[in-house]
C-alpha cells in the first residue's frame, strides 16, 4: 500500500483538528475528481511499517489533534492493509476517533459482515460514503463535496439498523 500524502495538522477533512492520510489507489474514477493522481495504486510512497510508526508517534505527540482521517485514492481498495495500520495505531492510541472517506456506500461495505472491507468500517467512527457526484458539488457542505454524499456516524449505525447521521459536538 502507497501513500500519496499526509497532513500532520488539517481542519478540512473531518471534525476538529485532525492528521489525514491519503491512501493511493481507487476504481471508482469518479468524474470531476479533485486528484485523480491518487487513482493509480502506486502512486507516491510505500506506507512501510517503519512510517507508519513515525506518522503514529507524531499524532502521539501532538495535543491538539482530535482524530486521525483516512482518505484516498480509497482506503477500502486496500482495506486489509489499512486494517492493519488502524491495529498498528491503536497499540499506541486506542481510543483515537478515525474518520474514513470512501465511494463505496455504507450499505455496499456492511452488505458482507466480516469481509476486510467490513473490517475497516468497523474500525472507525465515521464515513464520509458514496462517490462524488459532479453534478450534485456543493461547495458549501462540511467535509464533503457532493450532496449525495453523507457523513454516518459508524457505531450507532452498526448497532441499529438503520443509518444514523453524524452529528458535530456540540461546543
Amino acid at each position: 500500500m502507497n501513500i500519496c500524502g499526509y497532513y500532520p495538522e488539517s481542519i478540512n477533512e473531518g471534525e476538529g483538528m485532525r492528521a489525514v492520510i491519503f491512501l493511493s489507489g481507487c476504481r471508482h474514477r469518479c468524474p470531476g475528481c479533485f486528484n485523480p493522481k491518487t487513482w493509480n495504486f502506486n502512486f507516491g510512497e510505500p506506507f512501510t511499517l517503519e512510517r507508519q510508526h513515525e506518522i503514529i508517534a507524531e499524532m502521539a505527540a501532538n495535543p491538539l489533534l482530535d482524530g486521525l482521517t483516512l482518505a484516498g485514492g480509497d482506503p477500502f481498495f486496500s482495506a486489509d492493509e489499512a486494517c492493519g495500520f488502524l491495529r498498528e495505531l491503536r497499540t499506541v492510541l486506542p481510543d483515537f476517533p478515525v474518520w474514513i472517506y470512501t465511494g463505496y456506500t455504507y450499505e455496499e461495505l456492511t452488505a458482507a459482515p466480516g469481509s476486510p472491507e467490513w473490517n475497516l468500517l468497523a474500525m472507525c467512527q465515521v464515513v464520509i460514503d458514496g462517490r462524488f457526484v459532479e453534478e450534485l458539488k456543493d461547495t458549501t457542505l462540511p467535509y464533503r463535496g457532493s450532496s449525495n454524499q453523507r457523513i454516518i456516524d459508524i457505531p450507532a449505525s452498526l448497532a441499529g439498523s438503520e443509518v444514523v447521521h453524524w452529528q458535530p459536538a456540540v461546543l
